[in-house]
C-alpha cells in the first residue's frame, strides 16, 4: 500500500513539474522536488522499490531542471 502511496505522490509531483519546462518557472522546482523527496521517503518504508525508485527519479529530474537553470531561471 505504501509503494501505492509513494508512486502517486511521485506522479503528483511529476505532474506539476511539467510547467517548470517553460523559461523563468524552473524556480518552481524548489517546491516540487521535496514532495517527489517525500514520497521517496513514503516508499522506503515499503517493502516493493517501485515507487520509491520513480520518485528518486522525478526528483532527479527537477534537480536536473534546477541545475540548468542555475537555481533560479
Amino acid at each position: 500500500m505504501l509503494n501505492i502511496l509513494s508512486g502517486l505522490i511521485g506522479l503528483l509531483a511529476l505532474i506539476l513539474m511539467l510547467p517548470t519546462i517553460i523559461p523563468f518557472l524552473g524556480w518552481a522546482n524548489w517546491l516540487f522536488v521535496p514532495i517527489a523527496l517525500v514520497g521517496a521517503l513514503v516508499g522506503t518504508v515499503s517493502s516493493r522499490n517501485g515507487g520509491r525508485n520513480f520518485c528518486l527519479v522525478v526528483a532527479a529530474l527537477g534537480m536536473f531542471r534546477l541545475f540548468l537553470g542555475g537555481g533560479i531561471i
